[in-house]
Parts: structure tokens; sequence; C-alpha cells
């Protein structure tokens, strides 16, 4: 015999109408005015439905990025043909967005919804790596894998990420001499 059901019953329905509503709050107030009041109003729903799934607001926005909902294109990486320019127009465009009135919110998102829940930064690092860039980093390297491509890879991030934290400029140039110091230099001309 099965027991009766306590608590609660998640809702589909809920989770994506506050999904919804923080990436339009998002988009018009930005991060710094983003709350989780605001979310539930917006959504139609109570504050502890909010809570029940995640447990902040760089919780909710990282969850939109993770299912697409915001960023969408900005995670894909080109295909110039060219792997390591691919890597450094990639970076160069994760830095102009950075720089954007919202970037500087969305990244402090990120980093305190991995910073509060293992789970999320797994999430996160996962989709972050995910095919493309690992591939691309792989071919820029001369099809390496393996924990040396892993290697390379976090090393990559966690480079981007510690340039984002400093909010200085670089631009392509820059990006470009950060890949060649990750795959190893620039492949013979």
């Amino acid at each position: 015999m099965t027991l009766p059901r306590s608590g609660p019953v998640r809702s589909e329905a809920a989770r994506l109408a506050i999904l919804d509503a923080a990436v339009t709050l998002f988009a018009e107030r930005g991060y710094d005015h983003l709350t989780i009041e605001g979310i539930a109003r917006r959504a139609g729903v109570g504050k502890q439905t909010i809570y029940r799934w995640w447990t902040s607001k760089g919780d909710v926005i990282a969850e939109a990025i993770l299912e697409g909902r915001l960023l969408g294109g900005q995670r894909e990486l080109p295909d110039t043909g060219d792997p390591r320019t691919d890597l450094a127009v990639w970076l160069t465009d994760l830095f102009t967005l950075r720089a954007s009135p919202d970037g500087e919110g969305l990244l402090r998102s990120l980093v305190a919804a991995a910073a509060g829940s293992a789970e999320t930064g797994r999430r996160l690092r996962a989709e972050i790596l995910a095919a493309p860039l690992v591939e691309s980093l792989s071919q820029a390297m001369g099809g390496v894998t393996g924990p040396r491509l892993h290697a390379a890879a976090d090393a990559l991030l966690g480079a981007v990420i510690l340039r984002a934290l400093s909010r200085e400029e670089f631009d392509g140039d820059d990006m470009l001499t950060l890949v060649d110091a990750i795959v190893g230099g620039a492949p013979p001309r």
C-alpha cells in the first residue's frame, strides 16, 4: 500500500513561471534590483514556492542560465575554422558581456550560486565545459584528450574568472595570448 504524499506537490508550471519572471526582471532591472519577492510577484507564486527549489536569487539566475533561458547564444562558441581564434573570440564576447551593465551582476550571481551550492557549482562547471568548448580546446591543443585537456580547461576558466573579477579591460589580442598560454603557444604559420 502506498502512503499518501505529504507536503506540497511541486508544479513544473510554477517552476517555469519563476524562471521566466527572473529572466524578465533581470533584463528590466538588473541583478542588483532583482529580489525573491519581485520574482514571486511576477510569477504569481509565493516566496515559499521559490525557496522550495532555490536558496537565493543567484541560484534562480544560475538555473535560468543552465536551462538556456538567459545568455542563450552567448554561450555558443563561434566557428571560424581556427579553434584558437574560436576560443579567443568566445572569451572576448564573455568579457564584453561582463563589461555590460548587467554583466557584473550576472558574474556575481554565478559566483554566489556556485559558492552557496556545490551541486550548482558542479552543474555550472559542466555546462561551461560542455562539448563545444572542450572540443575547440582539444583541437587547439592538437587533439589532446584526457587529464591534460581537463587541466587546460580548468586553467582557461580559472584565468577567465580571475580576469573578470579584476574588472580589467581586455581585447581580442589579449584573449588570443591567454589561449596561446593555455594551449601551448601559437601553431607555426
